[in-house]
């Protein structure tokens, strides 16, 4: 019989590689592979269900965040973000300020998605509030936004793989204590160390995005809100601005809420009067139908997760294939990193992969002879594998939300396969010579 978690994940693959919608693919994915897995119809349908509850909070939490996001942009900080930039680059733009400034928003960019897991652990939270504002001076200087993509995906992931601080320490929590359950007390001061050429190979990949995609690309000018507000901007409207973000950051690292850290964004914009009330729904529904997207495929995303548990298909998926090696060390490696690359772009969640994983991966890993520091890694970075690339990631669809604003980035194909080539294949092959040869 023919494993479940390979057929959904294919049939969601492929779905979403012919641009059907990514829910429309989620769905039709996990019905098949719950038929596939000898599930009944309502049986999988139940599943699916019941596992939808799963993705509404993180839904609301984006409606919310794209609410703000386009309530930051009309306070007038980003009209005058613009401007200051416009100043650097000029209208006609000469070509070496026109390379500083790519440098300088690029760094930024990736300063940003670090400080986001080990800093300041907000997530992709600042996403839909720095790149839409920033849009119209990417599409002045002609810069490709699979690179972005790419910046912001490495910034999402590589951080929390590999430093123990903020996201990093909750992972590298989650991988100590699920390896410890499977049999292998560890260290948790080893993982980095484990992790140091898996991260090696992410940075390899992030140089080769940059090469590929630095040749100009022409977007069109777009207006992002439908119906035009009228933008004061004003020394008061920019001091309460900034008052409601750092306000927002302090909520979302005191409560761990995205929702509340939101509400109280928008909440000091109205209180203090940046923005007028009269137009809080017109700027709310705008933000929510940005983000209405995101929310849709992470709600759908946890119904494919459900129906993929509930199969069990999982830990067949790995004795079949290590029994059809009979004792090859690195080829086994090789197909584990590899499983746990389909299971991740299924479920997409690095996080959630980690316990699904390790109960499997570790006994069979000491029965192959695996050191200690060769098994962290093994679990690592087959539970990384896929966060890049996968449709139902927030990894990747953080990047879509703020690239997409104005409609012009596919998710598929200009962010998922980018960050699928320069990070999935790399991290493969850096874990596996990490693993089989150098751990």
């Amino acid at each position: 019989m023919m494993n479940a978690v390979l057929i959904a994940v294919l049939v969601m693959l492929v779905l979403s590689l012919l641009r059907i919608n990514v829910v429309l693919s989620l769905v039709i994915g996990g019905i098949v592979g719950g038929l596939t897995g000898g599930m009944t119809l309502t049986e999988t349908i139940e599943a699916f269900q019941n596992g939808l509850g799963g993705g509404a909070q993180v839904a609301l939490s984006y409606g919310l965040l794209g609410g703000f996001a386009v309530a930051i942009s009309k306070t007038g900080i980003t009209e005058l973000l613009i401007d200051k930039i416009l100043k650097v680059v000029g209208r006609n733009g000469e070509s070496q300020k026109r390379s500083l400034v790519k440098v300088l928003i690029f760094l930024l960019l990736l300063l940003m998605a670090i400080f986001s897991q080990n800093l300041i652990p907000i997530h992709i939270a600042f996403i839909p509030l720095l790149i839409p504002p920033i849009l119209k001076i990417l599409n002045m200087l002609e810069v490709d936004r699979r690179l972005i993509a790419c910046i912001l995906t490495f910034g999402l992931i590589t951080p929390y793989i590999f430093l123990p601080y903020g996201f990093g320490f909750i992972y590298q929590e989650i991988i100590a204590k699920q390896i410890g359950l499977a049999g292998l007390p560890i260290d948790m001061a080893d993982i980095p160390k484990a992790m140091a050429i898996p991260v090696l190979g992410m940075a390899i990949g992030l140089v080769c995005a940059f090469f590929i995609y630095r040749k100009p690309r022409v977007y069109k000018e777009v207006n992002i809100m439908e119906e035009k507000i009228e933008i004061t901007i004003s020394k008061k409207n920019v001091l309460f601005t900034i008052l409601s973000l750092v306000i927002t950051v302090v909520v979302q690292i005191s409560t761990n809420s995205m929702i509340v850290a939101a509400l109280a964004g928008i909440l000091v914009l109205y209180i203090t009067g940046a923005l007028r009330w009269k137009a809080a729904d017109t700027i709310l529904s705008d933000g929510f139908r940005m983000m209405a997207f995101i929310g849709f495929v992470m709600i759908s995303a946890n119904g494919f997760s459900a129906v993929i548990n509930e199969t069990g298909h999982v830990e067949l998926l790995v004795n079949d294939t290590l029994d059809i090696l009979n004792g090859n060390v690195s080829l086994a490696v090789l197909l584990m990193l590899i499983i746990g690359l389909v299971v991740t772009m299924g479920i997409g969640s690095s996080f959630a992969t980690i316990p699904i994983i390790a109960a499997i991966f570790v006994p069979l890993s000491l029965e192959l002879g695996l050191s200690t520091l060769a098994i962290i890694s093994l679990i690592g970075t087959a539970g990384a594998l896929g966060d890049a690339g996968s449709p139902a990631s927030d990894s990747t669809l953080g990047p879509t939300s703020g690239l997409n604003a104005d409609g012009q980035h596919n998710h598929i194909w200009d962010t998922c396969v980018p960050t699928f080539i320069f990070y999935n294949i790399p991290l493969i092959i850096f874990g596996w010579i990490a693993i089989s040869f150098v751990l």
